[in-house]
């Protein structure tokens, strides 16, 4: 997924789990005893994963009302932000197309003015490549595509002429990047007082439907979490597959960040629908998010954004790419 500006950044890491992008491989739940009846059972026998190794199944067994304890929806906040984590990786192995459109409003939440972009997307040896395809939904000019295939040939030969000392940094940052996330997974379970409320279909498929409201009483342990408590949220589980299918997050207070370099609004609100994709993975389907913010002594803005993600293809990683347009099988 295409990073966005500063602000919305910062939220989707913490809100959306993107923190916990490669996560080493930790054991997941694939499947759960279904609890929209109080009647529901419970196991802890083992159930095989085609796709992973066998893991252990969820205890929600609702009480006497129905509900579900705290440490119940602490478990099954951390099986889904495993899960997430899985689909990151996956993620990795997909081209897909980017849409994103963004509404600058003025004062009066009117639309201003409309930028439209569609990227490619691809990851290459652990970069993301983000190539301009469009713009307002018009192809690029003869110009501007010659740019943005320079732009992606530095890349692939960034990669390609890596050094062992450059490559040893690469890797021991997305190490220390796995280890904060796995931190930050527990954070978060810990910051939000859960409650099941219902199900709900979501893309044809039943979904439960959790609210989270920050705990007053949650102390941060990582820098990144003091905002959490400045937000509250409702995700949608599906329960098949135990993915988050679909989350709706809103600012309770103003946040700062930086020594005010910048400055994200109460009530900014932010919507992730995901879809299943190839009967493997769970990716994203559309972005909305509408926010007031400021960048360091800049006015105040205030932008509706738009993101759709369409076309997933498997792309092959053990194909070695020695140039944009050239391939060579291994």
């Amino acid at each position: 997924m295409r990073r966005l500006n500063l602000a919305l950044l910062i939220i989707l890491l913490l809100i959306a789990n993107v923190a916990v992008v490669g996560q080493q491989d930790q054991a997941s739940a694939d499947s759960v005893a279904r609890t929209s009846e109080p009647a529901a059972a419970s196991t802890s026998a083992t159930t095989p994963n085609p796709t992973g190794p066998e893991t252990p199944k969820l205890d929600l067994t609702p009480d006497a009302h129905g509900a579900l304890s705290q440490a119940q929806m602490q478990q099954l906040f951390r099986v889904v932000a495993e899960k997430d984590n899985e689909n990151d990786k996956r993620l990795r192995d997909y081209t897909y197309i980017e849409r994103d459109v963004e509404n600058h409003l003025d004062g009066k939440g009117q639309v201003k003015s409309t930028e439209t972009k569609t990227y490619e997307v691809m990851e290459i040896s652990g970069e993301q490549i983000n190539r301009l395809i469009q713009k307002d939904d018009k192809p690029l000019s003869e110009k501007d595509a010659a740019k943005e295939e320079e732009k992606v040939q530095k890349i692939i030969d960034k990669r390609k002429n890596e050094s062992d000392s450059d490559r040893r940094k690469r890797e021991e940052k997305e190490e220390k990047d796995r280890e904060d996330g796995r931190k930050f997974v527990n954070e978060v379970a810990d910051a939000y007082n859960f409650k099941l409320v219902g199900t709900e279909a979501v893309g044809g498929r039943e979904a439960w439907v959790i609210d989270a409201e920050p705990r007053s009483d949650f102390v941060p342990h990582m820098k990144e979490s003091k905002f959490l408590s400045k937000f509250r949220g409702r995700v949608w589980v599906d329960k098949d597959d135990l993915q988050l299918s679909k989350m709706d997050v809103e600012a309770l207070d103003t946040l700062t960040f930086g020594l005010f370099l910048a400055r994200l609004h109460k009530g900014a609100h932010f919507m992730l629908e995901q879809t299943r994709v190839n009967d493997e993975v769970w990716l994203p389907r559309h972005l909305s998010f509408n926010i007031d913010a400021r960048i360091a002594l800049l006015k105040d803005f205030k932008v509706a954004g738009d993101q759709t993600f369409r076309d997933y293809k498997k792309f092959r990683t053990d194909t070695k790419i020695v140039g944009y347009g050239e391939v060579k099988e291994p």
